[in-house]
């Protein structure tokens, strides 16, 4: 991993140090995750102007997943808990909205192959490899 010295704006440290902590990061990660999501999108244009609130994140092995947009959350993630939970109890869990859920739920119908791909290969992963 390579530093890099980041000059921001007082406001828009105040914002995102704010947006970091709701998310429960902290804002090196924040930073990190939105960068990564800008940069995601406009090398793979890959967003669905469908669904605003999904874009593709290179993750730590240098894939692209589908999350929802300034979290860390990925769709699958919403995807396998909507299994055994309400749309409402999985909001008040990962601190989204329910359009938020439902949104990914909308995604993962339009793009069903794609996520049920990236599912079953977290599941063949033995544990420690993540």
């Amino acid at each position: 991993m390579t530093r890099y010295a980041l000059n921001l704006p007082n406001e828009l440290k105040r914002d995102a140090e704010r947006l970091a902590k709701k998310q429960g990061v902290s804002l090196n990660q924040f930073i990190l995750w939105s960068v990564a999501e800008k940069v995601g999108g406009l090398l793979q244009a890959l967003d669905d102007p469908n669904f605003p609130g999904i874009t593709y994140r290179r993750g730590a092995a240098g894939g692209l997943t589908p999350v929802l947009r300034g979290t860390g959350i990925r769709v699958q993630t919403i995807v396998i808990a909507v299994e055994d939970r309400s749309p409402a109890e999985i909001a008040e869990d990962y601190d989204l909205t329910e359009a938020q859920v439902r949104e990914a739920q909308g995604f993962y119908e339009a793009h069903q192959v794609e996520i049920d791909a990236y599912i079953q290969a977290e599941s063949k992963m033995e544990p420690g490899d993540e």
